[in-house]
């Protein structure tokens, strides 16, 4: 546990003190937000607030976990592990991606920056190259960083996707998270803090893997078969003190943007977390924010092209709420309140199958 807090406080500390900085240095070379005309008129005000800050946010994190295993040597785990460095990488590589999306957008000064097929291509690769690799790395229990079979709280033995098929599911998460947080990322503080409760809820649940560890290939009733769960608690806990630490300097009226640097990594985290602790599917009731943001912008995109229909106001549905006359602080506290219901939630069905796996223990 004292790793776990180690990540935590050193990622907090790099991202808050990082931020500013970026922000004199962004503002000096004049790296503004371009605003969408189209939004909410509030938002124009915003024009020219420092982007990339997610720079910030990989650097705590980096420094989080990295430093956790320097400092905390010999306290609680091994060393950094396969899974911790795969999700680590993932969470880097589409960094980049959208590193270069923001870089474009603030060059040319326009609020578009890779094109779709650009932006799909650098996540492909990224995907892929993690699909493959959370396949390999078996330790001497005979596990790997992740399993062919679709998870919900753990394995589901019965549903086996094969290794292809299941590199092809690893793209579908990654693309969607990664896409989903980047659709969040709309109001001042929002991506930030919703995250934070997210890998703040896989903090507990990764922790508690660990405390309950089988280390075997085949699940037994209250124990879990991750091969990692203790450092990817420690890239959990790092991932949200660097985003509380952002979100000092993030939050409305916010002095930067995590832009796509931030919100493409943070989906990728998520990803990959949700996938090397074998709880795909549970990550869909812990990140319930991001899934209706994602599906909000998917409906109004089939409805208006089959029927010429805008089923919201605005899409994301957060300018939805913003354009029928809420306050952005409003729908931002609101949004928080249900992220933190659903990952209480989320955390209470994950023991809610240990107590029932146990026998009521």
């Amino acid at each position: 546990m004292t790793q776990v807090l180690i990540a935590g406080g050193l990622a907090l500390v790099v991202s808050i003190l990082l931020t500013p900085f970026l922000i004199r240095a962004f503002s000096k070379q004049g790296f503004g937000q371009e605003i969408r005309v189209e939004g909410p008129q509030s938002h124009q005000a915003k024009r020219g607030t420092p982007s990339m800050g997610g720079v910030a946010i990989v650097a705590g994190i980096w420094a989080g976990y990295w430093g956790s295993h320097l400092f905390g040597v010999g306290i609680d785990g091994d060393g950094p592990t396969a899974s911790g460095m795969l999700v680590l990488g993932l969470t880097t590589m589409l960094a980049g991606v959208g590193f270069l999306d923001d870089f474009i957008k603030i060059r040319k000064q326009r609020n578009l920056g890779l094109n779709k097929t650009s932006k799909l291509v650098g996540q492909l690769v990224a995907a892929v190259v993690f699909g493959v690799l959370l396949l390999q790395f078996r330790n001497d229990d005979g596990l790997t960083p992740a399993s062919p079979n679709l998870s919900y709280v753990r394995e589901i033995t019965t549903v086996s996707m094969g290794a292809l098929l299941f590199i092809i599911f690893v793209y579908f998460v990654v693309t969607a998270w990664s896409n989903a947080v980047n659709f969040t990322d709309g109001l001042d503080g929002l991506a930030a803090g919703t995250t934070a409760m997210v890998v703040g809820a896989y903090v507990i649940i990764t922790f508690w893997q660990y405390r309950n560890s089988c280390q075997i290939v085949a699940p037994e009733p209250g124990c879990y078969n991750v091969r990692d769960p203790l450092d990817i608690a420690i890239l959990c806990a790092a991932a949200a003190g660097a985003c509380v630490g952002f979100l000092w300097w993030n939050a409305a009226p916010a002095k930067i943007f995590m832009g796509d640097t931030g919100s493409l990594a943070l989906g990728g985290l998520i990803a990959g977390v949700s996938l090397t602790t074998h709880t795909a599917l549970l990550m869909i009731v812990l990140g319930a924010i991001f899934v209706a943001e994602f599906l909000s912008v998917v409906i109004q995109i089939a409805v208006f092209r089959t029927t010429g229909r805008r089923v919201f106001r605005m899409a994301p549905f957060h300018h939805h709420f913003e354009l029928g006359g809420w306050a952005e602080t409003t729908v931002i506290i609101r949004f928080w309140l249900l992220t933190a219901i659903a990952a209480a939630l989320g955390v209470g069905l994950f023991y809610g199958e240990w107590v029932a796996a146990s026998g009521g223990l």
